[in-house]
């Protein structure tokens, strides 16, 4: 499969790991040509996901490299093609995980082209012309119009870049579970991270009361304070835990490491709805008996179509729902990753690509 095709012909900077040492390394490659379907975007920042590590280190056995990761990009329209009507140049747009799908299936034509069994990836993936894709770890990016986002205004573009992932994954569980404008309901989120953090800022904008379920007493103070948590549970305190069987309608699983389910079921009411979007390397013990005795849902989710994630950032824009971020340089990308690994960040690491004088 050729990486690049003749009409590659832009000459773009970027970071890219090169081997499976994951080690991201200054990088020169060639960007395609605008076509009729394009927007050319000047990418401001880029935010730093979990999945990022994973491709660079070829964790997965999937990586094609040199990998440029990236798939949480915020950046300014600087062309536009001839097909394009809803984006101008100047314009603040987003880019998260798809480059392309078959927009021919169920599922495209449902606009939930996430599930298309031929969508492709921001990075590691390759596009309609046959090329394999690189991500937002560069200075520019040329993207079909159909998969990228307007920006709200009033939204800051670092802390917006996140939201093209780690939102738009926390969001969705929760629109299709109907707790976008529904009556005040007790809502569980596991794991205060990345995710954790924005579906506490969702499901808070949303009227809901907040329970956090942590392994970390030391975040108590932060969930509360800071996000405006209503409960917090320490999940290895078994007297905590026992006291609150029963009283939450919906729990949200945002947690990679391996855990058990069975204990977190337990709190769920009867035919509470548990959905799981982190993703642990290992298969998940799911014991039957707090399903069966409780009539309870057990549900996976990813991230969403375009059509959602539009409809999240615009929420996020209403609600002034926004990332807590911390910013790199790209030449701090290698650091960020190992801070990553020791979980050493609140709550996600943004590159700017274009620079401090850049910031909107």
């Amino acid at each position: 499969m050729a990486k690049t095709t003749p009409n590659h012909t832009q000459t773009v900077s970027g970071w890219a790991a090169l081997d499976s040492s994951g080690k991201i390394t200054p990088y020169i490659f060639n960007r395609r040509e605008n076509g009729v379907n394009d927007v050319t975007i000047k990418i401001l920042y880029c935010g730093i996901c979990h999945t990022d590590l994973h491709y660079a280190k070829n964790d997965w056995g999937i990586t094609m490299y040199p990998v440029v990761p990236g798939h949480e990009i915020t950046g300014i329209v600087v062309e536009v093609g001839s097909n394009v009507s809803n984006f101008k140049t100047g314009d603040k747009v987003g880019v998260g995980c798809m480059s392309a799908s078959c927009l021919q299936c169920e599922s495209c034509k449902s606009s939930e082209e996430n599930y298309c069994d031929k969508v492709q990836f921001t990075y590691n993936g390759v596009f309609w012309d046959g090329s394999i894709t690189y991500g937002g770890y560069s200075k520019m990016l040329v993207a079909d119009y159909r998969f990228v986002v307007a920006v709200p205004d009033n939204l800051p573009m670092d802390r917006a870049a996140p939201l093209l992932c780690a939102g738009v994954t926390v969001f969705c569980p929760m629109k299709d579970n109907n707790l976008i404008g529904s009556q005040r309901q007790n809502i569980g989120v596991i794991g205060l991270g990345g995710l954790g953090h924005l579906a506490i800022k969702f499901a808070k904008a949303f009227g809901h009361h907040v329970t956090v379920i942590s392994t970390s007493l030391s975040k108590e103070k932060e969930a509360k304070t800071k996000l405006g948590a209503d409960d917090f549970i320490v999940s290895s305190n078994a007297q905590q835990m026992k006291s609150r069987q029963r009283t939450l309608d919906f729990i949200l699983d945002t947690v990679s490491a391996n855990h058990s389910l069975g204990p977190y079921l337990e709190l769920l009411k009867i035919k509470g709805t548990f959905v799981i979007v982190g993703a642990p390397e290992k298969p998940m013990d799911l014991p039957s008996f707090p399903l069966i005795f409780g009539k309870r849902t057990v549900k996976g989710s990813m991230i969403g179509s375009i059509k959602e994630t539009q409809e999240m950032i615009d929420i996020c824009g209403k609600y002034n729902i926004m990332c807590d971020i911390e910013i790199v340089t790209p030449d701090k990308i290698n650091e960020a990753y190992e801070r990553i690994e020791k979980n050493d960040i609140k709550y996600r690491f943004v590159i700017d690509i274009a620079g401090q004088s850049s910031k909107l």
